[in-house]
């Protein structure tokens, strides 16, 4: 039992001793909060809902080391995005850019609701005019009733 509790420990310890931790260099501070807030933006194509930041896959480290590449070359902000946009498509960015693709997605619901709104506005005007005309026509046959009871 005693030399199964090494054993234990260093299968337990070794996922986390052997997980890479991203040390990137950079020459400012500056380009460091750019990473960062970068990373942060860019979701991970292969997990679910994680950005790259935090994300463990393959293809999140390879995104990681490739936003630190294009920021050592000069690139700003927009054109990173831009980059990886081209490449993965609007899936990787979080605040995907309002385009005719993205429009629909983004004022589809709006319009729904308003298109809703018009027709339910439309119904309710519809059933007021049906029941006045209603009263007019009963108030009308009340009134006949007491004339030709008046003439006979």
């Amino acid at each position: 039992m005693k030399s199964l509790l090494p054993l234990l420990i260093q299968l337990i310890i070794s996922p986390i001793v052997s997980a890479a931790i991203d040390a990137y260099q950079f020459p400012n501070d500056e380009l460091s909060v750019r990473y960062h807030k970068l990373i942060a933006e860019l979701r991970c194509p292969q997990c679910l809902n994680t950005n790259i930041a935090g994300s463990d896959a393959m293809i999140a480290k390879g995104l990681r080391s490739e936003t630190h590449r294009l920021l050592l070359d000069g690139k700003t902000d927009h054109e990173i995005l831009d980059f990886m946009r081209d490449r993965y498509g609007d899936f990787i960015l979080y605040n995907p850019r309002v385009t005719g693709g993205t429009a629909v997605l983004w004022f589809g619901p709006l319009l729904f609701v308003v298109i809703a709104m018009v027709i339910l506005v439309s119904i309710v005007r519809r059933r007021r005019v049906l029941s006045k005309q209603e009263v007019d026509v009963e108030q009308l046959n009340a009134l006949l009733g007491k004339r030709k009871g008046e003439q006979h």
